[in-house]
């Protein structure tokens, strides 16, 4: 019975199922893990968020929105350019389209310089191939040593260049060793046909066709033309990926049509090469004028150099002697000084001058001629060459006139020609001139002038007394320059009879003969001048003169520097040199003869005929 009282003793352990809460009851339909959260239990939750912190959140936000539509703006629309700019900046090249230099010509068309196409090679290092065979075969093409090897073709470069304006031989090698990395581009090239004969008058380009001598450089501006250009898209690597935009053509240089001849200029050249060779001298130029234009139709120099192979070039092979060396010009000058006192009426060619006993003093110093000759005339102290003859008639002129007629003639100024490195010369104001320097000046001591300055003053002589403008620009052959009148057409002619008995038997030149055609000139020897003195045994010999006396057509200046062969007169050493061209230069001109030419017979025993024997001249 115990049993049945336990089960009807109520439970002490709490309520039963039926009278559960209801907590309870929602408590046992959620999740095992779920718990129940009491907000106002924590204190950050339960505390209220301040509102200017959502506002200036949201300001913030704003804010960046904003500054990002500015920029977007700045850079779409306000710096659109700039940044387009920066862009093709990175990408976008332009590539120049060299324009071809023009070329220089003769007066007859026939080409002195012009410019050809030939390929030049450059690479990218980094991306060429790395075979050492490949690129030791064309370090050895290129002449290159190991180091000059690695060094240019170090493959952080992005660029170089291996053979600018290859010649034919190299870029037929360069192209068959297949190199990948290595690029092949056109550039153009100057060739100099006529070579050494041509130099000093052509002058030469750098490798970026720039003149740097002669008409190349005179002329730079029209003979250049102008650079056309393309845009094209790089790559990184400097590739061409995509030409863009329009091409702009290049304009070609302007051609230059020069008063040289070429065949003068090349006979001229040879035969003052082989006068410099014969009598071992030191340099020689020649100048060759058209007496009715004032054209020069050539002007050569020795030593010379080829302007296409430039190595190991000297100052000495450079230099345009005819321009930009200045001497005295010793007996050159008597003529002149003879012409005056005719054009004075002071003397006439028959007025007899006492010249014995072959000296004389002027302020202590003694003015001498190389042997006595007594009273000589006007005429004959031209053809004898007196010093003291000359100086009589200087000394009874003021210094004044003399003065002025040498600068009408163009001494003491710089010649006005389109050609670079033409000097002035030297020529003191005459009131500073001390009686026995205008009596030295009278032959050519105490002034100095260049080769070019002499030749042009002869005109005088040759143009009946106007001296002419000279250039080295084709002229219209009927449109003769005028001249700036020094004398009369008979003291011209009066003169130009002097010089023929000066290059005739018994005057100071007479192997300036030319067979078929008169001539005549005038030779001069002087001492050279060392520092403030002059050499004892150093001499320049030089002659100058025109031909057919007649009626002038050319002036031939001819001068050797140094002379060492044991003759060293201006009419032995000069004097052959200017015949030989003068010769030439008649004939190609279709100048008629104006002498009748004797046929000669030979002898069988090939017996030398006796060369005219020359006078020797004061100096």
């Amino acid at each position: 019975m115990s049993w049945l009282k336990r089960l009807r003793k109520p439970s002490t352990s709490g309520a039963t199922p039926t009278k559960r809460s209801k907590s309870s009851l929602a408590g046992a339909g959620r999740h095992p893990s779920a718990r129940s959260v009491s907000y106002s239990s924590s204190p950050l939750l339960a505390s209220k968020t301040p509102p200017w912190r959502s506002r200036l959140l949201v300001a913030l936000v704003g804010v960046a929105f904003a500054g990002l539509l500015g920029r977007a703006l700045y850079v779409q629309v306000i710096g659109t350019q700039f940044y387009q700019k920066q862009g093709e900046a990175r990408f976008v090249h332009q590539v120049e389209l060299p324009a071809s230099r023009g070329r220089i010509n003769d007066r007859s068309g026939q080409v002195l310089a012009a410019s050809v196409a030939v390929p030049s090679f450059w690479g990218i290092p980094k991306e060429m191939d790395a075979d050492p065979a490949k690129r030791q075969a064309l370090a050895k093409i290129l002449g290159w040593s190991q180091a000059e090897m690695e060094r240019k073709l170090d493959p952080n470069s992005r660029f170089v260049w291996l053979r600018r304006q290859a010649d034919e031989q190299v870029a037929a090698q360069i192209k068959a060793l297949g190199l990948k990395g290595v690029f092949q581009d056109r550039e153009y090239k100057r060739k100099y046909p006529e070579g050494e004969a041509a130099a000093h008058v052509v002058g030469f380009t750098n490798i970026e066709e720039r003149g740097q001598e002669g008409i190349e450089l005179a002329f730079q501006k029209e003979l250049q033309g102008r650079d056309g250009s393309r845009s094209v898209v790089r790559d990184r690597l400097g590739r061409v990926v995509e030409d863009i935009g329009e091409r702009v053509p290049a304009a070609n240089g302007r051609d230059i049509d020069l008063s040289i001849d070429s065949k003068v200029q090349f006979f001229a050249y040879q035969r003052i090469r082989d006068a410099v060779a014969e009598h071992k001298a030191k340099a020689g130029s020649v100048v060759v004028l058209d007496v009715k234009t004032g054209e020069v139709l050539a002007l050569a120099n020795y030593p010379s150099y080829n302007p296409g192979e430039r190595k190991n070039l000297s100052g000495a092979q450079l230099r345009n002697r005819a321009l930009t060396d200045i001497f005295e010009p010793g007996s050159t000058m008597k003529p002149f000084v003879a012409a005056l006192a005719l054009e004075t009426g002071r003397v006439t060619p028959d007025t007899p001058i006492q010249t014995a006993p072959g000296s004389m003093m002027i302020t202590g110093s003694r003015i001498s001629d190389a042997h006595p000759h007594g009273v000589l005339t006007v005429a004959e102290v031209i053809q004898k060459s007196s010093n003291v003859g000359t100086v009589k008639m200087a000394m009874n002129m003021p210094a004044r006139e003399l003065h002025e007629m040498y600068t009408a003639i163009g001494f003491g100024q710089r010649p006005q020609i389109d050609f670079p490195g033409a000097i002035t010369g030297k020529l003191r104001p005459y009131k500073s001139w001390r009686p026995v320097e205008q009596a030295t000046m009278s032959y050519g001591y105490g002034m100095s002038a260049s080769l070019l300055q002499l030749a042009r003053a002869y005109t005088v002589f040759g143009r009946n007394g106007e001296v002419i403008p000279i250039t080295m620009m084709r002229q219209d052959a009927n449109a003769y320059p005028a001249g700036i009148k020094v004398f009369s057409p008979k003291t011209a002619h009066d003169v130009r009879m002097m010089l023929q008995m000066a290059a005739a038997p018994g005057g100071t030149a007479p192997l300036a003969q030319v067979s078929g055609y008169s001539v005549g000139g005038k030779s001069g020897t002087a001492h050279k001048q060392e520092g403030k003195g002059y050499a004892g045994n150093k001499y320049r010999s030089w002659f100058v003169g025109l031909a057919p006396i007649s009626n002038p057509r050319v002036i031939v200046a001819v001068m050797v520097d140094e002379p060492s062969n044991g003759v060293y007169y201006g009419g032995s050493v000069a004097g052959p040199v200017f015949s030989q061209v003068v010769s030439q230069s008649l004939r190609l001109l279709n100048v008629p003869t104006d002498l009748e030419v004797k046929p000669q017979i030979v002898a069988s025993q090939n017996k030398a005929k006796p060369q005219p024997q020359a006078v020797e001249e004061s100096f």
